[in-house]
């Protein structure tokens, strides 16, 4: 059976990785959860877990510090199979980026989350740094 990763990324992925890049994380949630739903291989778990690291930056976005951490956490395991890329997305640096953010999330805490640097926002990037 070949390897999904190397298969052609699919529509829904690219518009998921679009939204994801402008900061539109509701819609990438939305976008991507239908992507993984209808998904029955394993594969699915590399969109579940760029969703759930765009579901993260959601709730830092909303000063929601647990959900930050958990979904960041979560995300992060979901992506970690899928290294270095898979299916164009350079994994490996959207895992760098996801623990950065981890980082500063829980050095702030939940009382000071209102002043996270959206600077450090991370992008899913493609291998080739352009969209296929």
């Amino acid at each position: 059976m070949p390897d999904p990763c190397h298969e052609t990324p699919p529509l829904l992925l690219r518009r998921g990785v679009d939204q994801f890049n402008r900061g539109e994380y509701f819609d990438q949630h939305e976008t991507l959860e239908d992507l993984w739903r209808d998904e029955p291989r394993p594969i699915r778990t590399l969109y579940q877990g760029i969703l759930q690291i765009g579901v993260a930056l959601h709730h830092v976005q909303r000063q929601n510090h647990h959900g930050a951490v958990y979904m960041l956490t979560r995300g992060a395991n979901y992506l970690r199979p899928f290294a270095p890329a898979c299916q164009g997305i350079d994994v490996d640096d959207l895992l760098a980026h996801a623990a950065r953010l981890l980082e500063a999330v829980e050095h702030l805490g939940p009382a000071r989350l209102s002043e996270f640097d959206g600077s450090l926002a991370p992008r899913v990037r493609w291998i080739d740094d352009r969209q296929p």
